[in-house]
């Protein structure tokens, strides 16, 4: 629920004791997070109250509230401006309002700020170049979020997973902004401490210089072109081209080729983090606002190309393609219906027998001489005795062995009139070879010829 100026009056009140108001204005904020008003008391002091609309910038204010704390008097001596001091808090429920002591200066619109001569320019490089070059120990002493280049740069990835996730966010947008995200060479840079939240409305002016740097809700070691962004978004190229070699100048280190490129990212990834807040909060409002937003972006690029946020050209988009198992027709070609037969689905095979060429090859056989050993007949010995019983016809005896050599004759000229086949390792075996007919027009091989399409 929105708090109205005079509510937030009554509430410093209570924070501040003896703080007597006698007129209070609206401040610019960030409205999805604070409502914020602007105090003016009895004795002409101004008084800043920022109360948190949910549990998460209750935290951010808490957070600020340690990091204030964190700047020791030194510290704050050496930066150029000026920085808030918690004057009071009121909890109420699970909220935290928090009053701040009056600072001069005022807030100016982005176009105000790059209408502005080149010593507003000089004075804008100067305070980010102050902040970048804060002591690290600053942050990990307040126990702050640190991130290495890899790991930052993969926080973004993830972001943009879950802005994808939405469907608002128009597909070109997607594409140019992972493409940036996965190019390391984009993301070689020195982290440094950021203040994370710099923008128009966390800068109080007075004439032409900056008096004082507020809003210290997220601040970090990260990015420095995170800081950059809000400039980088207003399109004013000689302006940042001003700021960046003020900031460049006053430097301890100096900043990366790609920081602009960077920031420029961040400029455009900033709608889809303000689209997935307002998601979260079931703002309609914002979540309109939001998707106003990209979709004019969208068609920026599109018609201009955008500012170049990627070291490495993005390839062009391919043709969207067509449904899995699905081909593109040709222009004017119909398609055919769909095959209701597998055999229709699959091309013609043609199977062409080869004949064999049947004429045999001469081959040169060369018989191999057989020698017979006649076989001794049953009961002889080898010496020539026999075991039969006395009695034996040994004429009959003397018959069979006749009839049994001119047997084996009879099988040795058979082999000598058998035709050889030569094996594989250089043998001959006695096997007889078919003989080939003239006729034979058996198949022993078959090529498969695809069908052509006429």
């Amino acid at each position: 629920m929105r708090r109205e100026p005079i509510e937030l009056a009554a509430v410093a009140t209570a924070a501040v004791p003896g703080l007597s108001p006698t007129a209070v204005s609206s401040a610019p904020d960030d409205p999805a997070d604070f409502d914020s008003a602007l105090l003016l008391d009895a004795e002409g002091k101004r008084w800043r109250v920022r109360s948190p609309r949910h549990a998460e910038a209750s935290t951010r204010l808490e957070t600020e509230f340690l990091v204030l704390r964190a700047f020791a008097p030194a510290i704050r001596a050496e930066l150029p401006f000026l920085m808030p001091t918690v004057a009071g808090t009121v909890r109420q429920q699970n909220l935290t309002t928090f009053v701040y002591s009056h600072l001069q200066g005022t807030t100016r619109t982005v176009e105000e700020l790059t209408a502005g001569p080149q010593e507003l320019a000089k004075e804008i490089g100067t305070a980010l170049a102050a902040i970048h070059d804060l002591p690290r120990a600053l942050v990990s002493n307040a126990d702050l979020p640190s991130y290495t280049p890899n790991e930052f740069r993969q926080r973004r990835l993830n972001e943009l997973d879950m802005a994808a996730t939405t469907g608002k966010i128009p597909a070109l947008l997607l594409r140019r902004w992972e493409h940036a995200m996965e190019d390391v060479s984009l993301w070689r840079f020195n982290p440094c401490v950021v203040h994370g939240d710099l923008h128009e409305d966390n800068l109080l002016v007075d004439g032409h210089r900056v008096t004082a740097v507020t809003g210290w809700t997220d601040l970090r070691i990260g990015d420095p072109a995170d800081d950059l962004a809000w400039l980088v978004a207003s399109n004013e190229h000689e302006f940042v081209e001003a700021v960046v070699k003020h900031y460049t100048a006053k430097r301890r280190d100096a900043p990366d080729t790609h920081l602009l490129r960077r920031a420029a990212l961040s400029a455009e990834f900033a709608l889809a983090q303000y689209l997935v807040k307002g998601i979260a909060a079931a703002d309609a409002d914002m979540i309109a606002e939001a998707e106003g937003m990209l979709s004019t972006l969208a068609d920026d690029i599109a018609e201009y190309g955008g500012q170049p946020i990627s070291v490495e050209p993005l390839p062009p988009a391919k043709p969207d393609a067509p449904p899995t198992g699905q081909a593109a027709a040709a222009p004017g070609l119909v398609d055919a219906p769909a095959a209701t037969d597998i055999s229709e689905a699959m091309p013609a095979v043609h199977v062409t027998p080869i004949p064999v060429d049947v004429t045999p090859i001469p081959v040169e056989v060369t018989p191999i001489p057989v020698e017979v050993t006649p076989i001794p007949a049953d009961g002889e010995n080898a010496q020539g005795s026999t075991d039969e019983p006395s009695g034996h016809d040994a004429s009959r005896d003397a018959a069979e062995d006749d009839a049994a050599q001119n047997d084996a004759v009879e099988d040795a000229d058979a082999s000598d009139s058998a035709e050889s086949t030569v094996l594989e390792d250089g043998t001959q075996d006695d096997v007889p070879a078919p003989k080939p007919s003239g006729a034979d027009t058996s198949t022993v091989a078959l090529t498969v010829v695809d069908a052509k399409t006429t």
